[in-house]
């Protein structure tokens, strides 16, 4: 399929100026195809040529001003047009195709209950899957909109959706939106479960498929509340109020990313309505999302990108928002440690890989659609945040708000660049904020901060500090003292604040009093930059980590023991050892998450050798267990902190078990001693894991499935099946991912549970034979299915196990033809990255 190209968009966005889309949706024409009518009016600028877009299982008709066009001249997804200056109407009528991989239009039928549900995903360039559009941001235009369904669906727009006529015929009219970019139009229809509110005069509601219904009614409260007080947040600090007619927010199956923000109709994974047990933290990442979304009505929504090379005006901005304004206006005030867990880090890995990119890519570097899907990753969310993190702490956030305003203003409804969101910005303070943007936003890489302390003969110390990097940094020094009490506990002291100008170099600061027991740089975490520790403080963090009052600051400890072992400064051994004597200690479960998290999935499965990979299982299985005994007769806390940690131990447990007795006995009773209860996330996660180890059977997993019939549950046999170290039970699992005549062919759910299951550790002789076969079927794969399962392919499906020079010695040969596609040659590339960094850190211990 042709790729839409920046030079084509722009010249299209100069001859065009469209004004209005009337699309009509048949949604009763079977499981396979649904029918699509389009009218759109728009104006020409002068004569000239352009397309409109549509990927059509068939195109029945196109008319032009009345005149009939060619069908037969439907080139890919692009029908030519040619043009006089003046009005235009164009009239399409298709029948358009269902997906089963989360793009265009997703149809999933519940295995719970047999109810279907569609809804579509139209971002970058599949809305032509849905309905004809010109297919880009910057060609905006209202939307009228009218759906046939079944009679007992209900259908949900970007605007509110009214049924008319006789019940019976299923019609619905949507509203006329405010002027839209093509790939916010959004649908959702099904026999919806559906809880209503309203609020600040608006009608809002919470939507899931109704085998969820128990699950979102018990969560609805909590949801609509850091709803209502996200909203009221945003308009105490936005003088643009909220710009669309009503706030659906949708929680749809098998949806590739974790929401996306279509004005009026935000949709997200439904995993996100919680049918096991969770921690508080996962409650919060929630709640991050919901912000998240929210915050995308005016930072994507009503001013939009002009290409793609500005994502990060969406991304950036909403991640900073979500975490920013959950913590200022929910119980979740302590958002931005989780930031630091779980997303930090992310931006990190992202940013010293060959992929890495700026923030703010030139123009030139996002040529093409294919090329801007490549640059949703931790730098333009994650990267991107911290850089608004770091400017909110330089400029000031009155500033930086009367900025943001500033913005909104000039650009509603309309659509801007860097350029433009600088010159507001500048409008409004007397801070140089064109050249902050070219440090921060224009470069690629993370900088290294390095610190040295040494007494300076007076009775008082000194602070050097090493800046590898070009950008500048504002950042809060944390300095702490052994409590003289002798408890153990660290006690902080004022903290300095530090500029570190541009360019790199060594910063002196004169410190003053006794030279403090723990020095760390980036306090708060405000800045984006990796941190290191002088001797005597590394020191003192081995000892006394646990003792840190702030979990925000234990979280950039962490974070720099992560970034030293990644780094080779860091024995993986040392990671564990810390781990082991802090976190029976530690209360935050972010923290206890994110480090349980990288120890398992990173240290024990790459940095360590195959030899020592049982004692670093059997060093985490120990911890988890001593997690476990101090939690176990713990207050419950309101907060949900006890059960939070226990919950982390449990899964830790399970993912590290070398031998299959304890979870064999946690299954049998249905709960671990104390609890929590074995519900259906922790009974597969359970199965799994035996799987794996070869303590169970096929008829087990059956038997489970039988148990629990959802969806979920079909993930979890999949990922069970694939798991058994049984060689049919492993060709069977490859043929469903891979063999084009497997009916019918895998979702992107189903496919990326089988893959989890596949490549295990402890069965590489029995996968190794599929080593060789991976890279030729990953490549016709991503050609034959598209972007969503090219990801899924080079990412769960990569063979993560086989850490050996082989496994980069086939990658690197693949990435030498023009087999992989865009999406799957990013992700190869990263994998292909991260393999070396591991075979390294293991060079490094021999």
């Amino acid at each position: 399929m042709p790729v839409l190209t920046r030079d084509e968009a722009q010249a299209r966005a100069r001859l065009l100026d469209v004004h209005r889309y009337a699309v009509d949706l048949d949604l009763t024409r079977g499981d396979e195809l649904f029918g699509s009518t389009t009218r759109i009016r728009f104006t020409a600028r002068h004569a000239g040529d352009t397309f409109v877009e549509l990927r059509p299982a068939a195109l029945h008709r196109a008319v032009l001003d009345g005149r009939p066009l060619d069908t037969a001249a439907l080139d890919d997804n692009r029908l030519a047009l040619t043009l006089t200056p003046g009005e235009h109407e164009l009239l399409i009528e298709a029948d358009m195709r269902y997906s089963r991989t989360g793009e265009g239009m997703h149809r999933f039928t519940d295995p719970a209950d047999g109810e279907t549900y569609l809804y579509t995903q139209t971002f970058i360039d599949d809305v032509q899957r849905v309905f004809a559009a010109f297919d880009q941001p910057d060609l905006k235009a209202v939307f009228d909109a009218t759906v046939t369904a079944p009679p007992h669906w209900t259908v949900l727009g970007n605007a509110v959706a009214t049924r008319t006529g006789d019940p019976a015929e299923g019609r619905w009219e949507l509203a006329t939106t405010q002027p839209l970019s093509t790939y916010f139009v959004a649908f959702a229809a099904g026999p919806w479960h559906s809880v209503r509110t309203e609020h600040a005069g608006l009608p809002f509601a919470l939507h899931c498929r109704r085998s969820l219904a128990p699950h979102l009614d018990a969560d609805a409260e909590e949801l609509l509340d850091i709803t209502r007080r996200c909203f009221d947040r945003f308009h105490e600090i936005f003088d643009e109020p909220y710009p669309f007619d009503s706030y659906d927010q949708a929680f749809v199956p098998e949806f590739n990313a974790g929401a996306m923000e279509n004005p009026g109709l935000v949709t997200f994974r439904d995993e996100y309505i919680f049918r096991s047990a969770v921690t508080d933290t996962e409650r919060q990442t929630r709640g991050v999302t919901v912000a998240h979304e929210m915050a995308h009505m005016w930072f994507g929504d009503l001013v939009t990108l002009r290409w793609w090379d500005d994502i990060w005006l969406n991304e950036s901005f909403a991640e900073y928002m979500g975490y920013q304004i959950l913590a200022e206006a929910t119980r979740f005030d302590d958002a931005w440690t989780d930031f630091a867990c779980a997303r930090k880090g992310w931006g990190y890995d992202a940013d010293q890989r060959p992929s890495t990119h700026p923030v703010a890519p030139d123009a030139q570097a996002v040529q093409d659609t294919a090329s801007a899907l490549l640059n949703f990753d931790g730098i333009s969310y994650a990267k991107g945040a911290s850089a608004l993190r770091q400017l909110v702490a330089w400029l000031g956030e009155k500033d930086f708000l009367a900025g943001i305003n500033d913005h909104f203003t000039r650009h509603r409804f309309g659509n801007a660049a860097l350029a433009d969101f600088l010159d507001s910005l500048a409008r409004n303070t007397d801070r140089d904020v064109h050249a902050w943007a070219a440090t921060w936003l224009r470069t690629s890489g993370a900088d290294t901060l390095t610190p040295t302390v040494t007494d300076d003969g007076r009775g008082g110390w000194r602070l050097d500090v090493r800046h590898d990097g070009t950008r500048p940094h504002h950042l809060a020094v944390g300095l702490y003292d052994h409590a003289p009490d002798g408890s153990g506990a660290l006690v902080a002291r004022d903290r300095l604040t530090a500029d570190l100008p541009a360019g790199g170099g060594t910063r002196t600061v004169e410190g003053t009093g006794p030279r403090p027991a723990l020095l760390l740089l980036n306090d708060g975490d405000l800045t984006y930059a990796k941190v290191r520790l002088d001797a005597a403080s590394w020191q003192t963090a081995l000892t006394s980590l646990s003792a840190l009052p702030d979990p925000l600051t234990r979280a950039v400890l962490w974070n720099a023991a992560r970034d030293m072992v990644r780094d080779g400064e860091l024995a993986p051994a040392a990671y564990l050892d810390a781990a082991r004597t802090h976190l029976p200690h530690e209360t935050d479960v972010a923290v206890t998450r994110a480090v349980l998290a990288f120890a398992r999935t990173h240290i024990a499965d790459r940095y360590v050798t195959p030899a020592d990979r049982p004692a670093a299982l059997a060093a985490l299985t120990a911890l988890a267990q001593d997690l476990l005994d101090r939690t176990r007769n713990q207050d419950r806390e309101e907060d949900g902190t006890a059960q939070g940690l226990r919950l982390t131990a449990v899964r830790t447990l399970i993912d590290s078990a070398t031998t299959p007795d304890t979870l064999d006995a946690w299954l049998r009773d249905g709960t671990v001693p104390g609890g929590p209860a074995l519900d259906p996330e922790l009974r597969w996660r359970a199965l799994a894991r035996l799987a794996v180890l070869g303590a169970t059977t096929a008829a087990a997993v059956d038997a489970e499935l039988a148990r629990d019939p959802s969806a979920t549950g079909q993930e979890g046999a999949a990922r069970c099946r694939a798991a058994l170290p049984d060689p049919a039970a492993k060709e069977a699992a490859w043929h469903a991912m891979y063999d084009p005549q497997h009916r019918p062919e895998l979702s992107n759910y189903l496919f990326t549970a089988t893959a989890e299951g596949f490549w295990q550790h402890e069965q590489l002789d029995l996968v190794r034979p599929y080593l060789d076969r991976y890279h030729p079927a990953a490549v016709a794969l991503a050609a034959r299915r598209g972007p969503a399962l090219a990801t899924a392919a080079g990412a769960a499906g990569f063979p993560r196990p086989f850490v050996e020079q082989r496994t980069l010695d086939l990658g690197e040969e693949c990435l030498r033809t023009d087999g992989p596609t865009p999406a799957l040659r990013r992700r190869l590339g990263d994998q292909l990255d991260d393999l070396r960094r591991a075979l390294r850190i293991r060079q490094r211990q021999a």
